[in-house]
């Protein structure tokens, strides 16, 4: 295993910090434990470099994906040895605006050139950041993937084909994709499709989308969605969540992500929205793997899934200006988080 590190964004800490150890649990790791701690870093371990890069591309809430090069006592010769292979460079501090006027940058760029190497701000090969740990230790770290936040803005609601007021946005929704520990050709179940937010990301982690709506407009648009987002659905299917079926009666699922209406009747066929969360979601959690998880988007208060469920992780996340939703993580209980 190799250590690694996550810089979260300022949305929500706790749910970014989450959606990291989850990310790469999904690829083959899991949180570190080692020291040193950062306060703006999330510490992982991953299995092999292949793997770092590819968790910048699953992320939401974070801006970049950065391995740990040298300790304090290290940095001079590290940067000598890093100079040496050649190529370009550009310095930072981490979590400041403070560029080059930052003595510590200045002292490792010099050395950086004594070394070798060639200092490039505006288009270097590589990228050096330096951090303090908790006990005011420099540390040096270099960026090995940018979180692309650009292209989740694209899965905005307004520029896609098929609207609705009110949608998970989609850094929301791929963080909740994250928490599922969603893998390349996982079947990910949502029983309340709604526009299909959560499965458009889920599918752009690679999983085998299946959907359930009572409303067939809902289910035509979210298809609509899906398919402007260049993922398909293995099955949607139009009916009540609680009694509906797919054509393969024996199917199982590696994960269940749900955001269940709260608030508009009709979008609960009239049925109070925990008596339907309660009647609906035990159902089809059932049908999840043994080690497979449950994640739920819900208001404070919504029920809890009934036994073998434990919940695992709850962060409360204010999504829009007025709704506040907790980001709920279920496992099994008794059974290991290894897939």
């Amino acid at each position: 295993m190799m250590r690694a590190y996550v810089e979260v964004s300022g949305e929500s800490p706790a749910l970014g910090h989450a959606e990291a150890v989850a990310a790469s649990e999904a690829l083959g790791g899991g949180a570190a434990l080692a020291e040193p701690q950062f306060t703006r870093l999330v510490a992982v371990e991953l299995p092999d470099p292949a793997s770092l890069a590819r968790l910048a591309e699953r992320l939401a809430l974070a801006h970049r994906c950065l391995r740990w090069l040298a300790g304090e006592a290290e940095l001079d010769p590290v940067l000598c040895t890093e100079a040496a292979r050649g190529g370009t460079a550009a310095f930072r501090r981490l979590g400041s605006d403070s560029g080059t006027a930052d003595p510590g940058i200045l002292s490792a760029g010099r050395t950086y050139t004594a070394g070798g190497g060639r200092i490039d701000l505006r288009h270097p090969a590589r990228r050096f950041w330096l951090a303090r740990d908790v006990a005011g230790r420099e540390s040096l770290l270099e960026e090995t993937g940018v979180v692309d936040r650009a292209a989740l803005g694209t899965h905005r609601m307004p520029l896609l084909p098929f609207q609705r007021p009110v949608s998970l946005p989609p850094r929301f929704a791929r963080a909740a994709a994250n928490l599922a520990r969603v893998r390349p050709g996982d079947r990910v179940l949502d029983p309340f499709l709604g526009t299909g937010a959560l499965l458009a990301e889920a599918g752009l982690l690679g999983a085998r989308l299946y959907g359930i709506d009572r409303d067939a407009t809902m289910v035509r648009g979210a298809l609509e969605n899906l398919t402007h987002l260049g993922v398909s659905a293995e099955s949607l299917a139009v009916g009540d969540a609680g009694d509906v079926e797919f054509p393969d009666r024996a199917l199982r699922f590696d994960a269940l992500l749900t955001d269940p209406p709260y608030g508009r009747s009709s979008s609960t066929g009239g049925e109070a929205p925990h008596r339907l969360v309660e009647r609906v979601v035990p159902r089809w959690a059932e049908r999840v793997t043994p080690t497979g998880r449950v994640v739920l988007v819900v208001p404070s208060g919504a029920p809890e899934l009934p036994e073998p469920w434990t919940r695992t992780l709850s962060v409360p996340v204010r999504v829009h200006r007025s709704l506040t939703r907790e980001f709920r993580v279920y496992e099994r209980a008794g059974v290991g988080r290894s897939r």
